[in-house]
């Protein structure tokens, strides 16, 4: 699902970002400014609601996104410290994002740090989005109170981590060795993979919908597609085939 950009992500950022009044900052005198890069409107909307009283928390919210194309427009007209990122997003990507907003990651004066905050806790999406230059990854099971610890950690320039998504990044980048190439698991797409996992996982389609912000017909679609793609015949082939290669 993809929405416009929000009221306040390109007109309204920008109108933040310019010659208008100084937003208010948080306890300690705290403050940065946050761009929220998600495709669902419900999930961005909590997020907000979470931590964008900026003079409880010190975090504005300048401006949201739903794909890469706003998500680009948006980072660039309005300069965030730090960008929320869903891996998973219209367009190709969270990394696609990461990619086309490479020269502002890179600003020594005024870098723009992006932090990814995703549903998905797989190893590869983990290291995809890290190689690709984000400062960490944290999951949406994340309480509010430390969503917005991890923001203001990694604009001071942090690495910041969910507990267990550490190791994936210690053992990625302590390899000298490029992780073998899986033909059969990229010919599906990013929420195919996700819809597999979860499955594998022996979630229930309506607990991977909740879960995924989507219908239980789109997760029938999904899973009926991944059985054709990967050549399989039922729900149990395809949780071997993920537990075979450690997807679960």
């Amino acid at each position: 699902m993809s929405d416009a950009i929000e009221a306040n992500g390109t007109a309204g950022a920008v109108e933040a970002a310019g010659s208008g009044p100084a937003a208010s900052s948080g306890p300690g005198g705290r403050h940065v400014r946050v761009v929220l890069v998600d495709d669902h409107r419900m999930f961005r909307t909590g997020v907000q609601a979470e931590i964008g009283q900026t003079a409880q928390t010190g975090v504005e919210v300048v401006g949201e996104a739903a794909d890469v194309d706003q998500a680009v427009t948006v980072i660039t007209a309005t300069r965030p410290e730090v960008v929320l990122l869903d891996v998973h997003l219209p367009g190709g990507g969270g990394g696609e994002v990461l990619r086309r907003c490479a020269a502002l990651m890179a600003d020594a004066e005024r870098p723009v740090r992006f932090l990814a905050l995703s549903v998905s806790d797989a190893a590869e999406d983990v290291i995809g989005v890290i190689r690709g230059g984000a400062r960490g990854y944290v999951t949406k099971t994340i309480t509010g109170t430390d969503l917005v610890d991890s923001i203001f950690r990694v604009q001071e320039g942090d690495a910041v981590f969910s507990p267990r998504l550490a190791g994936f990044v210690l053992d990625a980048f302590a390899s000298t060795d490029a992780p073998p190439v899986d033909e059969d698991l990229d010919r599906l797409t990013q929420r195919e993979r996700e819809v597999l996992r979860l499955i594998a996982r022996g979630y229930a389609y309506k607990e991977i919908a909740k879960q995924l912000f989507i219908s239980v017909k789109t997760v029938e679609s999904h899973v009926s597609a991944v059985l054709r793609k990967l050549q399989l015949s039922n729900r149990h082939e395809l949780t071997r085939w993920a537990t075979a290669r450690r997807l679960v």
